[in-house]
């Protein structure tokens, strides 16, 4: 694929880390934006700080979220969509972007049920995938191209909320936005694009709450006389404060004017479908029964439980599957619009659970927020109207995952009566159904192989507790998706 030469800045942003440091939040403004609208993009000679507005249950347009999950709504999902290709057209003239920065979902819990705020990420995924990115392929001396870029959600220090794992360490290259900055890590991630000055498109993406108080601190810290809008004027309009070379500084407002049916969104295309073939993974089934082959039931095991267990979207379209930027690929974006379709009539879950996106992986190369299973499952869980919860109190990477995760979903009793929808990370997702089923001692030998094959994408693992307590898995479903016939570039609306 032929490559943007300004990607090259993607890996300058890296810097951007070591330049930040806290600073006191200033929510302080006075003005209302009655500004008129920008029509012109964006110039590629400036630094460009971007700002959309995520929808949350105190701010947002009518029928964008649902009050009941805090989550995205079709019409919500819809607009995201259509958002992309504005942002992308009209604000950056068609340009590619620079980096990509979302709210860290756990850090703004909203209803008495405490769900995390996925709207935040959510809404900027599908921009993010009108962007290609060039990276280099670990373990060798090739790089690839494709449609995809890193959104940056990680933790910085202090932000951490209760119950969340802390990490070894933080990640200043690969940071997100803290929903109250009660640090000031998003000033002065902000402050440190301004300082580093590398031109480019820097998109932030979280409720207005966040992003109101994030463009006042940024006018205040670094002394400019902007009228920075303090009412919500709806999720339609884009800001941007530009610094061109001579560091002048102006704010620029969008109205994207979008108008999205409140229907769930229909694919341009029609997404081919495969049966059940286990090719790539054999047939495989087991069970566990209590007083059979030394089979003892763990005391604490759930009851009347199934878990069903999918991998992300497409995120490694090279022919060595080494393209890695903790995202999915453009092709991924269409099963994942589709899951709701594929998965249809063969599952039918109480809620859905992922790993926080906010985790973070070093890829060899650099660093990037772990952010694709969970936006795996978003516009399932939007379409369906389901609780949507994360893995946020242990580490995807730590050394005892497999048996932290077997014990969170299996055991206590938390989960029984359920049915539950789990995006995981395929290399982990063995791990934790074996440690389950090694819970069980006795000499049964069958246990499903480790290793995940990189190119399927299709395969459901099935997890049933039954009332007494004894336990089947298998590979029986797929989700009947054609991974080979999905275009490289998602889906534009």
């Amino acid at each position: 694929m032929k490559t943007d030469n300004k990607q090259t800045r993607f890996y300058s942003v890296f810097l951007i880390g070591i330049l930040i440091f806290s600073l006191p939040l200033w929510t302080g403004g006075c003005f209302n934006d009655n500004s008129p609208s920008i029509t012109a993009p964006l110039s590629d000679n400036n630094i460009n700080l971007i700002f959309v507005v995520s929808a949350d249950l105190t701010y947002n347009e009518p029928g964008d979220i649902n009050p009941d999950t805090a989550n995205l709504t079709s019409q919500g999902l819809q607009r995201s969509l259509m958002m992309a290709t504005y942002l992308k057209e009209d604000v950056l003239g068609g340009e590619n972007v620079t980096a990509i920065y979302a709210l860290e979902p756990m850090t703004h819990l909203q209803t008495d049920n405490n769900y995390p705020d996925m709207a935040g990420i959510g809404s900027i995924q599908p921009f993010a995938l009108l962007n290609q990115i060039t990276l280099p392929l670990y373990g060798t001396d090739s790089s690839y191209t494709a449609y995809s870029y890193p959104i940056n959600s990680a933790y910085g220090p202090g932000s951490l909320p209760d119950g969340v794992v802390a990490p070894e360490k933080y990640c200043p290259d690969c940071q997100g936005l803290d929903f109250n900055d009660t640090t000031g890590n998003n000033v002065g991630l902000a402050t440190g694009i301004i300082t580093a000055n590398v031109p480019g498109f820097y998109v932030f993406s979280a409720p207005w709450e966040t992003i109101n108080a994030l463009m006042a601190s940024i006018n205040q810290q670094k002394g400019y006389t902007l009228n920075i809008p303090t009412t919500y004027m709806g999720p339609n309009r884009v800001y941007a404060i530009s610094i061109n070379p001579s560091e002048v500084a102006s704010l620029a407002t969008y109205d994207s004017n979008l108008d999205p049916p409140s229907t769930y969104p229909e694919l341009p295309l029609p997404v081919e479908r495969t049966p059940c073939t286990y090719d790539l993974q054999p047939y495989f089934s087991t069970s566990r029964t209590g007083g059979i082959n030394g089979v003892v039931i763990p005391t604490t095991i759930n009851t009347n439980e199934k878990i069903y267990i999918v991998r992300h979207a497409e995120a490694h379209p090279d022919p060595e599957n080494l393209f890695e930027n903790g995202n999915f690929v453009g092709a991924g974006q269409w099963r994942a619009l589709d899951l709701v379709n594929a998965l249809g009539n063969k599952i039918s879950p109480d809620m859905v659970y992922s790993i926080d996106p906010a985790q973070w992986v070093y890829t060899g190369h650099f660093n990037v927020s772990y952010v694709r299973p969970s936006l795996t499952v978003l516009p399932y869980v939007i379409a369906n109207n389901l609780p949507y919860r994360l893995v946020s109190h242990f580490y995807l990477g730590d050394k005892k995952q497999a048996q932290l995760a077997s014990d969170f979903f299996f055991t206590g009793g938390t989960f029984s009566n359920q049915t539950i929808l789990l995006a995981w990370e395929s290399s982990r997702i063995k791990p934790l159904i074996n440690a389950l089923l090694e819970s069980y001692g006795g000499n049964e030998p069958a246990y499903p192989p480790i290793k995940w094959p990189s190119t399927d994408y299709d395969t459901v693992w099935t997890v049933t507790i039954d009332d007494m307590g004894n336990v089947t898995v298998d590979n029986d479903l797929c989700e009947g998706i054609d991974s080979a016939s999905l275009p490289d570039m998602s889906p534009e609306f």
